[in-house]
Order: structure tokens, then C-alpha cells, then sequence
């Protein structure tokens, strides 16, 4: 499943290449056809991310629908909300952005600089113009047709993001954008310093039950999944079945800041890099080789990094959970 630094590098996708332009909005294979309608010829006016939810946001003009309240900083009727849960995944195509090691995109300079695809799910890759997948009579025709199930395509003059396989797409109000997040754990990224750092803390020590399992919790924090679970909890040096109300308050503070940092990194690389073993060579490596990038998430068995003893695997809420029983305490 996606975790959050994917959702937050799809929102800037969005924000570089569609945001400001009037979309056309269809669904090809035919489930989301009256939410469709009802988005269809407008301006996308702002893209979101909070945790694993994806909120763009659409008004007629690109004026924001007379709406008078503000919801993640952006004053909007319509919205897109969209889960990519365990199989979604964007398919980006035609003028497509690279995304700077900030999270931004590049400026145009002379000629755009297009990626002819890009996909982006779990895990983050360029799309080839022969790509089986596409099947296309002209690789170099934009837009290309649809291909497989298609939930919702989005399209403007020289981009499309075609959705297929999520938990979750459908139209919502701001009323209903706010209930989703009031209701979620926070986001470094949308509930930033002290604000967002005090209700971890609070909603992590005051329950007891076990911290690998409120950590998956999207209630209690948003966008940590499997892996960051794992090596948080490792650098931590936390036993995953450790109680929530048995952290102290400033190791869960930690947490908090550990996770700021992580975020951070991801949406930045675009990849999970978990060790805090490697040097700038180490990180290059792993930027290359994913078996590099983690100290016991799919590490079961292999000796611990840090102190030897075999990586444990053990299942937990019916998801696989990696930690060391040496150091992990």
C-alpha cells in the first residue's frame, strides 16, 4: 500500500501540471460516471494531501465556487477525494513534470521537459512509450487511449492522469473534506509543528494497546504503513508490543519528529531510505538498490544492524511486522 510520502509526491504532480487548468473529467470504465459529470469542464484550483487521502480541489473559472470556509488552505465546493488503499495507482501522461529533490517541479526553459509516463503507487516509475501496458498504435499520440480499468481520467490540453484500482474516489464536499481529516490522525505536512506533534502524543500514551499497532492507526497518525512502522519503531528502539500509554511522553515526541523527518525525506527522494547507518555513498547506493534502504522491514532472519540477533518476523492487525527482539526493548 502506498504510504504517505507518495500521496504528498502525487499532490505536487498535480499542483505542478494540473492545477490552474480547466480538466475534462470522464471515467472510462463507466463506475464513476456521475461524480465525472459533476467535475467535468472546471478548473482544478488546488491539490492536498493528508496522510494516504488525496484531495484536488475544483472550481468553475478557477474562482472557488463562493465558498466562504477554508479547508486545507484552499476555498473550494468541489472535491476530488481519492484512497489509493492496497492496488490504486496514478498513471501520469504526455507534458509531465519532474519533480525537484525539494518537491517542486521544474520550470519550463525554452522547449517543456516531458517524461512520456510516469506511475505512481506503491513505489514510484517512469512509464516506457513501448510499454506493453499502454498498447497503443502511436506511442507519441496524446492523448493515448485508456488502457484496462480506468476509474477516472483526468485531462487537460497536454496532460492526463488516468486512476485505476483505488479504495476510494469520489466527489465531496468541503464539509465532507473537513470530516475526513478532523476525523484522521495528523499529517506533519497538513497539521505542522506543536499542534501536530501534541495530538500524537496524546492519542498514542493515553491508549493501551500495542504501539506497532497505533502506529498503522490512522486515527492516531496519518500516512505511516508498513514499512515506516518498522524502522521507526527500530530507531526507536521500541518493542512493537510495547502499550501506547507505557512510551514516555518525550520518546513518543520523538517519534513524532522522527516521522517530520522521514516524510520529508520521502517526499523529497521519492523513495523510503530507513537506515541512519549510511553515508552519503551508502544513501547513493540505496537509492539504487532497494534491498540497501531498510534495517529490518523484509530483513526476517538476517542479523540485526546493530546488535546481531535475527530480524523477527511475527504478524500483527494481519500485516507483517519486522523488528529486532535484541534491541528492541
Amino acid at each position: 500500500m502506498p504510504e504517505g510520502h507518495t500521496v504528498h509526491r502525487i499532490a505536487r504532480q498535480f499542483e505542478a501540471d494540473f492545477v490552474g487548468r480547466r480538466v475534462a473529467v470522464s471515467s472510462p470504465q463507466g463506475r464513476f460516471a456521475d461524480g465525472a459529470s459533476l467535475l467535468d469542464g472546471l478548473v482544478m484550483i488546488g491539490s492536498r494531501a493528508h496522510g494516504k487521502h488525496l484531495f484536488l480541489a475544483f472550481a468553475p473559472e478557477g474562482a472557488p465556487d463562493g465558498a466562504s470556509v477554508e479547508v486545507l488552505g484552499l476555498r473550494a465546493e468541489r472535491w476530488l477525494r481519492v484512497h489509493l488503499g492496497l492496488y490504486g495507482a496514478w498513471d501520469f501522461h504526455g507534458q509531465v513534470s519532474p519533480l525537484l529533490p525539494g518537491g517542486g517541479a521544474t520550470a519550463s526553459l525554452g522547449a517543456p521537459r516531458v517524461r512520456r509516463g510516469v506511475r505512481m503507487g506503491e513505489g514510484e516509475r517512469s512509464i516506457d512509450a513501448d510499454d506493453a501496458e499502454r498498447a497503443i498504435d502511436e506511442p507519441d499520440a496524446f492523448p493515448p487511449d485508456p488502457v484496462g480499468q480506468v476509474r477516472v481520467r483526468l485531462l487537460t490540453d497536454v496532460t492526463a492522469a488516468d486512476l485505476r484500482g483505488p479504495t476510494a474516489c469520489v466527489v465531496v464536499t468541503r464539509e465532507e473534506v473537513r470530516a475526513v481529516v478532523d476525523a484522521a490522525g495528523p499529517d506533519p505536512r497538513s497539521t505542522p509543528g506543536a499542534e501536530g506533534e501534541e495530538l500524537f502524543v496524546e492519542r498514542l500514551t493515553r491508549r493501551r494497546v500495542a504501539v506497532g499497532q497505533l502506529l498503522m492507526d490512522q486515527a492516531v497518525v496519518s500516512g505511516i504503513g508498513n514499512i515506516y512502522r518498522a524502522e521507526m519503531l527500530f530507531r526507536a528502539r521500541l518493542d512493537p508490543y510495547r502499550p501506547g500509554s507505557g512510551v514516555p511522553g518525550e520518546v513518543a515526541r520523538e517519534l513524532w519528529r522522527d516521522w517530520v523527518a522521514l516524510l520529508d525525506d520521502g517526499i523529497r527522494t521519492g523513495v523510503m531510505i530507513t537506515r541512519e547507518d549510511l553515508d552519503d555513498g551508502g544513501r547513493e547506493a540505496a537509492l539504487a538498490d532497494r534491498s540497501l534502504r531498510h534495517a529490518v522491514y523484509g530483513r526476517a532472519g538476517e542479523p540485526c544492524l546493530r546488535c546481531g540477533t535475527p530480524v523477527a518476523l511475527a504478524e500483527m492487525v494481519g500485516r507483517k511486522l519486522y523488528w529486532c527482539p535484541g534491541c528492541q526493548v
